[in-house]
């Protein structure tokens, strides 16, 4: 296979029409991959009951993104390392850092897999879990952390492919792994009766099959940066590189992670219908954090690109462009989500008083989702640039910590659901206040136009 076919456009020809052929495959990558949580979360609810839909979303739910959600946060930093690398040519730089890479990703699953099984009831007690899904929560989790190792190669696997302009690969791997998961998911849940068990089983091996499918493409990359299992090692000087950038991404994912299960934990108090309905809600406006996230990692694979090229006034337009875009996307998707919302809702539940409380959620939250357009792409640029650093201390600041004082302050003075929800779209305008006077800044500093 030869050099040449692994060679895109991103460094050139019209901007948007990129972003766009980029962003979809992107698009559609990340509705299957929340397609995963989103089939468990139907099969249970429609086979088993509330109590199951609540075990494996809720406070579950909450904890595997306190994992794996940092970790997609450091592979940030090999995939802007990556594609800084690959926009330059350096290909030996690139090899090196495929093989650290894959390195970070086994140990890293080895260390969380450990790491999960032991705490899992401990975390889980803190969030309050409701006693009549403590038990179901706790398997489910178990479980669902022995595939850990398989998750983190795929992700990490994807990265490096998306960081040389393939978002092509990824789609068609989670398109497969997810076909897998939904048949595994009727076998074990609606045949077997296996419950929660058999939702996650059929979730580690679905992502196992995907991991798998990733891994052979990296074994048949073009010579000069292949992926050979006999060199896959930590080379010291890509680790703190990818570190250095990925880190403060970690970070901010995990301070994201860790508020939302604050959140998670005062949605637990007002009992299971309500989290029901929050379980069922967070599969609905994942919708909107699809686009707009699949939006980011295309801008900061976009910059990341075009900067090791030294093309600078094309990544402020790509920039410009970008937030058009994803503005225009959010825009549709609001309206959609708004007028038939409730529909959405009976895809999980047939329960009438958890579909009246979700349905309050969608009127609250959803016309708030255009005020956190600004923190996704420009904290996606600003990493595809390689500063991380102050986007992770906005983000925690203006997101994370704002949100936090509300929940101990505000919160118990008004205890509703609605003061609960409250925190996030006044975190977000401000925090994307802040995120637009810092690229203005940065921008001008660097001289990039």
């Amino acid at each position: 296979m030869k050099t040449k076919e692994y060679k895109n456009n991103i460094t050139e020809g019209v901007i948007w029409k990129q972003l766009l052929l980029f962003f979809f495959p992107l698009l559609f990558g990340t509705f299957f991959q929340q397609l995963y949580n989103t089939v468990d979360a139907v099969v249970v609810g429609q086979f088993v009951g509330k109590e199951a839909l609540a075990e494996v979303g809720g406070a579950s739910a909450m904890v595997i993104n306190i994992f794996v959600g940092f970790f997609v946060g450091i592979s940030s930093g090999a995939t802007v390392t990556i594609s800084q690398f690959f926009g330059g040519g350096r290909m030996r730089e690139v090899r090196e850092s495929i093989h650290t890479a894959v390195a970070l990703s086994v140990t890293a699953g080895l260390g969380i897999m450990v790491i999960g099984l032991v705490s899992a009831p401990v975390l889980l007690s803190v969030m309050k879990t409701p006693p009549e899904t403590m038990e179901g929560s706790i398997l489910y989790l178990r479980i669902y952390f022995c595939g850990m190792v398989g998750n983190l190669i795929y992700n990490m696997g994807s990265g490096v492919l998306r960081a040389m302009g393939d978002s092509k690969r990824p789609l068609y791997f989670l398109i497969a792994s997810c076909l897998v998961n939904v048949v595994l998911d009727i076998v074990l849940v609606a045949a077997a009766g296996l419950g929660v068990a058999g939702v996650a089983i059929a979730t580690i091996l679905s992502q196992a099959f995907s991991a798998v499918l990733v891994c052979i493409t990296l074994l048949r990359f073009p010579e000069e940066y292949r992926l050979q299992p006999r060199n896959i090692r930590f080379h010291g000087w890509v680790l703190k590189r990818i570190i250095a950038i990925g880190i403060p991404a970690g970070f901010q994912s995990l301070m994201y992670s860790l508020s939302n299960a604050l959140i998670q934990t005062n949605v637990n108090s007002f009992g299971t219908d309500t989290v029901a309905a929050w379980t069922a809600y967070s599969k609905i406006d994942a919708l909107f954090w699809m686009v707009v996230s699949a939006f980011g990692i295309s801008i900061t694979t976009f910059v990341g690109q075009n900067y090791g090229a030294g093309l600078y006034q094309r990544v402020r337009k790509g920039v410009r462009q970008c937030f058009l875009i994803t503005a225009l996307f959010t825009l549709v998707l609001n309206v959609m989500i708004f007028s038939f919302g409730h529909l959405l809702f009976r895809l999980f539940t047939k329960d009438t008083a958890v579909i009246e409380i979700g349905i309050m959620m969608i009127r609250f939250l959803v016309p708030a989702f255009m005020t956190y357009i600004c923190i996704e792409i420009y904290s996606g640029a600003l990493r595809g640039m390689g500063d991380s650093l102050i986007p992770m201390l906005i983000t925690c600041g203006g997101i994370c910590g704002l949100r936090v004082v509300w929940l101990f302050i505000v919160v118990p003075k008004w205890n509703s659901m609605k003061t609960v929800m409250a925190s996030y779209p006044i975190t977000w305008v401000i925090t994307s206040i802040l995120f637009l006077i810092y690229y203005s800044w940065y921008t001008k500093k660097h001289d990039i136009r």
